[in-house]
């Protein structure tokens, strides 16, 4: 048994670690009086707005300084935030966030999701309107294609890598490419026959940004028909700026990993429902990713 002596000096120890590691929590707070939180615009502005205002404010009370939403206008702006520092924490999508790395952005993946049917993936498929004659991409050829950003996965990278795999080069195949904005905007082109194909994020029958716009009145699911799908796509990384203090980077993945049973309500908003929880992830879950990236780049390389 320990005699009185020895249990003064574990009680003052053990204080001592306490109050140390309350100065470090202060120290990256008078350094961080606000986090910014950035996310690539999966939707458009006020979809993503009204999607992660809960999650914001549930993270400004977990970590005990303000967090911020903002907005991005296009998937490059989360990518130079983060270069410039003035974006402390990014929902990317996996292209985006191996652009971010490809070009030497000093960035951190910590975690992902994980669906509720426990898979941790997602698809791109390419959709037609249901009334038209095409059963295939070939069928395609001379027609308008929409693709979502030059650094989204499923609306651009994976798309032209499935498009290479049929030897098809989008450029010369389809009479016109266009770049739509966001995920919504692609459909919306579709359905207004802006173009014929366009590309898009598809977890299951029930969870895709078709679903997410039926589900707002923006679109009807019989409108639309699949014609392809890619091989499964990692979900998509939250990452923080890699010089973040150690004790600042454990708080921001504690809030994250307790938001299901923390706020619930928060953190359903986020996928509606469709996700069971967050799950670790590091730079080498996305090096398949990155390679693609690479691989995208040298066929721009070929053509130019």
């Amino acid at each position: 048994m320990m005699n009185r002596r020895q249990m003064l000096g574990t009680a003052l120890a053990v204080g001592t670690t306490v109050v140390a590691g309350a100065a470090r929590a202060q120290a990256w707070k008078s350094k961080y009086p606000e986090l910014v939180l950035a996310v690539v615009p999966a939707e458009n502005a006020s979809g993503v707005t009204e999607r992660y205002a809960p999650f914001v404010e549930y993270l400004s009370k977990e970590l005990g300084t303000k967090v911020t939403l903002r907005v991005a206008n296009d998937y490059a702006a989360v990518i130079e935030g983060q270069r410039n520092g003035s974006i402390h924490l990014a929902g990317y999508g996996p292209a985006s966030y191996s652009r971010a790395v490809v070009t030497g952005v000093k960035v951190e993946p910590f975690c992902t999701t994980k669906n509720n049917d426990g898979t941790v993936g997602y698809y791109s498929v390419f959709y037609v309107r249901a009334d038209s004659p095409y059963k295939t991409i070939e069928d395609l050829k001379g027609k308008n294609l929409g693709l979502v950003d030059p650094n989204s996965t499923s609306g651009n990278n994976v798309p032209r890598f499935v498009l290479n795999k049929l030897k098809i080069a989008p450029e010369q195949f389809f009479a016109h490419v266009t770049y739509t904005g966001s995920h919504e905007n692609a459909v919306i082109a579709l359905q207004q026959k802006t173009v014929d194909i366009a590309a898009n994020w598809w977890n299951a029958e029930d969870d895709s940004n078709l679903t997410r716009m039926v589900a707002k009145g923006l679109a009807k699911k019989e409108d639309f028909r699949i014609i392809s799908k890619s091989e499964l796509i990692p979900n998509s990384p939250y990452a923080y700026l890699a010089d973040m203090p150690a004790d600042l980077k454990a708080a921001i993945w504690k809030a994250f990993q307790e938001a299901p049973t923390r706020n619930k309500a928060a953190f359903d908003r986020l996928s509606d429902g469709k996700d069971r929880e967050f799950i670790p992830a590091d730079a080498k879950y996305y090096e398949g990713v990155v390679e693609l990236i690479k691989f995208i780049d040298s066929l721009r390389k070929q053509k130019s």
